[in-house]
């Protein structure tokens, strides 16, 4: 029996999932299995995965049901006593597996151990720094304010931490990690590892350029959540949706290409402002808030343009 599970929900994923396999197989740790979900895809995802030979590797094809339903497949087969789960587009570093795992077995009670993110552009050519988050132990107060370990492809999970509180819910087709990272600093401690291991790539048909589905399946998740958080954390609910609304605004100016957007833009960060007001003096909501006076003083599409030029030369190449 392997060490660790790793699992990789595919779908339609022709362009990244060879990448992706190979980062995984060029761990520094290797006793893992590595158990790819073709969920339903209909271009050359399955061809190419059934190029890799190496033992480790195991396919199951099923109909399409979502990351949710495909990662939760995953689950059922994974035979390792710890679970990692990595998205089809995305990369670890050599040494994620070594160093997460090890920070697990240095601290028994702990349930999950969690890395930094940098985010690559969309050819995997440029990288910017994700914030460098260093919340351990209880991080439930931390995690019900803004999912700090960014995506599904971050975290190693102790078996016995994700038998506690179930699978991914299927329901949800955004912000699922974030509900299942809740669950578990509920009842959990999370260690972390200083150190960016998780290269995340975005692109245009990520889930969140899905804007609109995004902003309603995090506030369903948020209004579910704190149905049962105990009182003294209620108050947290107001900063939860102010930090959900300055996302949307920043994705909204991310993808900028009409004026309706900036509209949509300008909206949710008044909405964030006004739940929580003290935001204005973070630095995030500032660079928002010149976003949005550039687009009034340019057509939204230039605006874009420019600041996707800036925001390559602020990155540094892979």
């Amino acid at each position: 029996m392997s060490t660790i599970s790793v699992i990789i929900p595919a779908y339609n994923a022709e362009r990244t999932i060879l990448e992706t396999i190979e980062s995984v197989l060029q761990q520094t740790f290797s006793d893992f299995e590595l158990i790819v979900i073709n969920d339903g895809s209909i271009d050359r995802t399955l061809e190419l995965v059934g190029t890799v030979k190496d033992f480790r590797v195991k396919v199951l094809s099923y109909p399409n049901g979502g990351v949710s339903v495909a990662r939760n497949r995953g689950i059922a087969h994974a035979k390792g006593n710890f679970i990692a789960f990595l998205d089809a587009d995305d990369l670890w570093t050599t040494d994620k597996l070594e160093l997460q795992l090890s920070a697990l077995q240095l601290h028994p009670d702990a349930g999950v151990a969690y890395s930094w993110t940098h985010y690559m552009d969309e050819q995997g050519k440029y990288f910017h720094t994700g914030e460098s988050i260093t919340f351990k132990d209880n991080v439930y107060a931390n995690l019900l304010v803004t999912n700090f370990l960014g995506s599904g492809s971050n975290p190693l999970i102790r078996r016995q931490a994700l038998e506690s509180i179930g699978n991914f819910d299927p329901t949800l087709t955004h912000a699922e990690e974030w509900e299942f990272y809740l669950r578990l600093a509920a009842r959990w401690p999370f260690v972390v590892v200083s150190k960016a291991q998780i290269l995340y790539r975005k692109t245009s048909n990520s889930a969140s350029s899905k804007i609109e589905v995004m902003e309603k399946e995090s506030l369903r998740v948020i209004d579910n959540i704190f149905q049962s958080v105990p009182l003294e954390l209620q108050f947290l609910k107001n900063q939860s949706l102010a930090n959900l609304y300055r996302f949307i605004a920043h994705l909204h100016l991310t993808y900028i290409s009409s004026t309706g957007q900036a509209k949509q833009a300008s909206k949710k960060l008044q909405m964030a402002i006004c739940l929580q007001p003290r935001v204005l003096l973070d630095k995030k909501t500032q660079f928002l808030l010149i976003k949005l006076l550039l687009v009034q003083l340019i057509s939204p599409k230039v605006a874009g343009y420019l600041f996707r030029i800036l925001s390559k030369i602020r990155a540094a190449p892979v």
